[in-house]
């Protein structure tokens, strides 16, 4: 009995870092941003649920914001429908892993099996040009670890270049934040949202594959160690073929 129970002990669990964005100021809108909440809460509840232990980091460290929208407390309701982040911020053990995060510049590689690199309106403008962002998603992935980016994060693939010199989504196919959803988006609040769109600048980048499902619709892509998901609808998905890659 005590060797079989020694044996379930000493098997050690793998770890997921999230990366989230710091808070920021929109220069287009001149909104307070920051991460969007289900981009974060599904993929820890998936990860969690596998068995999985997850550490949220930021670049810079310290507390973190949500979008006011991506809230399902905001007055707008537009994530009213959204009970995992819900029962998150209501969570005091899991809504204080977002107050004071670790910054990225020590991160071990080797201490994690797989990064998830979360969305918001932040990345836009937080990640763009970003060294430690893109460090980190290249240090994963040539570690041979699966590397995961989702929504508005996927704008750190557009720059994030291997050791060798060349694009990582070099030869790779994968997904991000698509144009009809940034039209949808503004038309939504009636002024233009994002300093760039992804799907336009990805498609200026020759020897890539980028792809784009329905309008907020559930998607994501797995090519080889790279995963990535279109939008905030897609964050559970890109975890699943995150558990899937490496096995519960």
């Amino acid at each position: 009995m005590t060797a079989n129970l020694n044996v379930t002990n000493d098997k050690k669990k793998k770890r997921i870092l999230i990366v989230a964005g710091n808070p920021s100021t929109s220069k287009t809108t001149g909104w307070p941003i920051g991460f969007w909440w289900a981009e974060l809460t599904h993929p820890y509840w998936a990860f969690t649920e596998a068995g999985y232990e997850v550490e949220i980091r930021s670049p810079e460290g310290g507390a973190l914001t949500a979008d006011g929208y991506s809230d399902p407390e905001d007055a707008s309701g537009y994530s009213a429908h959204d009970l995992i982040s819900l029962g998150f911020k209501k969570s005091a053990k899991h809504a204080a892993l977002i107050q004071d995060t670790k910054p990225l510049v020590d991160v071990n590689v080797a201490a994690y099996d797989a990064v998830f690199v979360i969305g918001g309106q932040s990345p836009m403008y937080t990640f763009r040009g970003n060294a430690k962002v893109q460090d980190v998603v290249r240090r994963f992935y040539e570690a041979g670890k699966v590397t995961a980016l989702v929504c508005h994060g996927t704008c750190a693939l557009l720059e994030t270049k291997l050791s060798s010199g060349e694009l990582l989504v070099k030869g790779k196919t994968w997904t991000g934040f698509a144009n009809s959803e940034e039209q949808f988006a503004d038309a939504y609040v009636g002024k233009r949202i994002q300093p760039f769109w992804i799907e336009d600048e990805a498609r200026k980048i020759e020897g890539t594959n980028f792809v784009v499902d329905q309008r907020f619709r559930e998607y994501a892509v797995r090519d080889g160690l790279l995963v990535t998901g279109q939008q905030q609808y897609s964050g559970a998905a890109a975890a699943r073929l995150v558990i899937e890659a490496l096995g519960r």
